[in-house]
Formats: structure tokens, sequence, C-alpha cells
């Protein structure tokens, strides 16, 4: 089998299978079904001879190929679970061959980047799921990386270490990695969009939890008593910034993002999502958020609004600044497989921020797959061959 088959074949056989996460789960791994994406790949990699060590409890795969040829290890981490913004259930994969710029479910007006796909050969699903490529082409990457390396015996190679994590998507990727059980001091995370891009800053990330406690009596006999939570919560809302949301930001621009609200009369809860680059407006925007709440509770002349902001993980740009040699070299890695390197920044986070701050630095590398955590989800299989490509440039020794 040639290797676009194959790894078309490996990555087909894991999007099939359900591993969406889940916030409101309360356990770690947060669901049991990442398991059977997790199982399949012990079986794999000890097919494949390397030395496996399985957290079954929590659910992270650690894996090792001795080096040949060379003294150093190199580590590649990619997350089992996907997004639970859109359905990971039934994934019907649909190959698309030779794509000529239309398709039913997949609208070139709507997305202008497919026009740069004409003629490769694309995978989407029917359009009622997510696909998976996020982070499954990681994963599938990282293994067809790992058997190439085995059937070219003679091919020399660093010490590769591999970790396979749940719940990155929703924030806890790193919750119960243990830096022990991984052989490598430096890493990437595969767990980027279109080929050729690098990255190694992210948002500084936090979750600011809402609550507000109304008070419910008889609507005809309301008039000075009641307060609904609902309308309090969206007064909240309003005092947000209209043009500081994520559809309305890109770049390094931060944002403050409403991801879930309950309400009813006597209690509303949301969810906003804080996100900035700068540390200094991270903090800003936290203490924004402190005063809106101070500024209800001064409306209404009660202590009726509670806000706790917890944060998730820290721009990694801070972190690499002493490993620049690993940019560098994937750097040199896209070039090698014939594309053009572009840093950017992540908007979003990674396992990396959260390892690189622990003392594993952790670029992120791309893998060829568009639009996640949507119905509109797809992956080039050329730019995920590329992506091949970059990893196995970069597990060699002198690259």
């Amino acid at each position: 089998m040639d290797t676009k088959s194959s790894l078309i074949e490996r990555f087909l056989r894991y999007v099939r299978i359900d591993t969406q996460s889940d916030e409101e789960s309360g356990k770690h791994p947060s669901t049991d079904k990442q398991r059977d994406l997790a199982d399949l790949l012990v079986m794999e990699l000890k097919d494949l001879g390397l030395d496996v060590d399985y957290d079954e409890q929590n659910c992270y795969v650690y894996a090792y190929l001795p080096p040949k040829g060379s003294a150093t290890d190199l580590g590649f981490i990619a997350h089992l679970d996907t997004s639970p913004a859109v359905s990971g259930k039934h994934v019907k994969p649909h190959i698309i061959r030779n794509f000529d710029g239309f398709d039913d479910i997949l609208d070139p007006d709507e997305f202008p980047e497919l026009k740069e796909h004409l003629g490769e050969t694309l995978i989407r699903t029917d359009g009622t799921t997510l696909l998976g490529a996020d982070d499954k082409a990681g994963i599938a990457l990282i293994m067809e990386m790992l058997y190439f390396f085995r059937t070219n015996p003679e091919t020399p190679h660093h010490g590769i270490a591999v970790a396979f994590t749940p719940d990155e998507e929703i924030g806890e990727g790193t919750l119960n990695f243990d830096l022990s059980r991984f052989h490598a001091k430096q890493a990437y995370t595969v767990d980027g969009g279109k080929f050729g891009i690098l990255e190694y800053e992210c948002f500084n990330a936090a979750m600011a939890t809402v609550e507000i406690k109304g008070k419910s009596v008889h609507t005809g006999s309301a008039k000075g008593i009641m307060i609904n939570a609902s309308l309090v919560a969206n007064e909240f809302i309003n005092l947000m910034p209209e043009d500081e949301t994520p559809e309305t930001t890109e770049g390094y621009e931060g944002f403050y993002y409403l991801d879930s609200i309950r309400s009813e009369c006597e209690y509303a809860r949301m969810q906003f999502l804080i996100r900035d680059h700068n540390l200094e407006k991270f903090d800003a925007r936290k203490e924004f958020m402190r005063d809106a709440a101070f500024t209800i509770n001064e409306r209404y002349k009660a202590d009726i609004c509670q806000i706790t902001i917890e944060d998730q993980y820290p721009n990694m740009a801070m972190y690499l600044k002493d490993h620049m040699d690993l940019v560098e070299r994937a750097q040199k890695a896209v070039s090698h497989a014939g594309g053009i390197p572009v840093t950017e920044p992540v908007r979003g986070g990674t396992d990396g921020a959260i390892l690189s701050s622990k003392g594993l630095p952790c670029p992120n590398l791309s893998t060829g797959g568009y639009n996640y955590h949507s119905r509109y989800e797809y992956a080039s299989v050329e730019e995920m061959e590329k992506s091949l490509k970059v990893l196995i440039y970069l597990a060699q020794p002198d690259n």
C-alpha cells in the first residue's frame, strides 16, 4: 500500500470512532468513549514494536521508539478527543477525489480557501457531524511517521516519544499528563490546520462564570419585588464590548465570548471565555468583567451577581523564547516538504501551552485540516502528506 492510501485508511479508521469530550461530566477523562481510540492506538503501537506505557486510569497513551543513529529524543503529541460543539457520533467520511471547486456540502463562496485545493483529494463528512481532523489528523500523522521508521529500519532517527491525550478540547488535556512518563525534553504538538503554518504563540485564556440570583414572585404582584435573573443576565451581556467578540476580531486581537447561558427567573448562569495574547490586556479584561459584576450589584443595591474567574492556559510564547531552535527547525522542515513556512498566533490553545509552561517546550505543527469544530470540517490529503514529510524530517538527526 502506498503512503497516501495508508494515510487515508488510517485517518478514516480513527475518525469513525466517536471521542467527543464533555465539559459538564466532571470525570477524568470526561468521556469513556475516548478510551476506544486509546485502546486501538495502544494495540497499534505495540504491533509496531514500540515501548508502550498506557495510563489507563487517566486515558493517556505514552510510547517510545528508541533512537537509531542519534543520542537525542524528540516528542510528538496529539489529542484523542473531538470538540463538544458539534456531534462526532456516526461520522460518515466522504472522499472527494480531484476536487473541481464544486461540492454539495462545502461552498467555495462561503469558504474561499477551497479554491486553493483544486485537483486535490479532500475528506469531509455528510454535513451532519464534524469530521474529527482536529485532532485525528494529528494522530494519523504521528502513527504514519512511526510506521515509516519501523518499515525503513535503515533510516536514522532521534528517539521518538509520543503521547496521545484526552480532553484537550475542554482545556483539560494536560491535567494528568505525567512528564516523567514522556521520554523527550522537547516536543511538538501536531494540532494545527493549514499546511505550512507554525504556531508558537497562543492566547492567555480564562473562564469566567457569572451567577445571578433573582427573586421570583407571582407575576400579578411582582412590581417592585421581582428580580428576573434572565433579564439581569441580559444587562450583564450588554455591558460587554460589542466589537470584542470572536466574530469581530482576528490576529492578535483579544475578545470576550459568551460560551453558554442557562437562565430562569430565580437563577442565571453564564460562562464567558476571556482571551488575549497580551498579558496586560488579558489582566485588564478580567478586571473589566469584575467591574461589570460590581455595576450590576450597584444597580440593584444587592449582592445578586457573583463572578468567578479561573485561568485556563498561558501564552506559550513566553516559555518558547529560549527554544526558538524548535521553530527554526520546523520552518526548514516545511520548506523541505515543498511549503512556505508561516508563523501565526494561535487564536485558541493547545496542550503545548500548558506543557511549555511546565518545562516541555511545544510549538504547534499543521495537519492539513480546516473548519474545525463544525459540520464543514474537511482535510486535504495532499496537505496531510506534506505534514507527514515535516514530521519525518524533524525526527531525523542533522536536519
